[in-house]
């Protein structure tokens, strides 16, 4: 059984920056496309950034390109996302996902992690 467990979220002021961890356990960690998504309150959780098993191939949303960096330690079982200029649309809970395939559809995501909140305060 896989379990993802998100950390590293909290409160922000515009501008700044923050890095959150999504610790994986059970399972091949390292076969794994992992991804990120958001929900902000009464919206629709939507695609951040993926990426592939070995690093190489990533994938952001257009509102995050630039800003936001996925990144993953396969021999930490941790993927991290990166997140610079942060403004107060980026309000939200952020969760991690495992996908067979690189892809930013949500139901191509089979295990997810309880999510972690992040507050931006302009």
């Amino acid at each position: 059984q896989v379990q993802l467990v998100e950390s590293g979220g909290q409160l922000v002021q515009a501008g700044g920056s923050l890095r959150l961890f999504c610790a994986a356990s059970g399972g091949t960690f390292s076969s794994y496309v992992m991804g990120w998504f958001r929900q902000a309150p009464g919206k629709e959780r939507e695609f951040v950034a993926a990426i592939n098993w070995s690093g190489v191939n990533t994938r952001y949303s257009d509102s995050v390109k630039g800003r936001f960096t996925i990144s993953r330690d396969n021999g930490k079982n941790t993927v991290y996302l990166q997140m610079n200029s942060l403004n107060p649309e980026d309000t939200a809970v952020y969760y991690c996902a495992k996908s067979p395939v690189l892809s930013t559809i949500k139901a191509q995501y089979n295990y997810w992690g309880q999510g972690t909140q992040v507050t931006v305060s302009s």
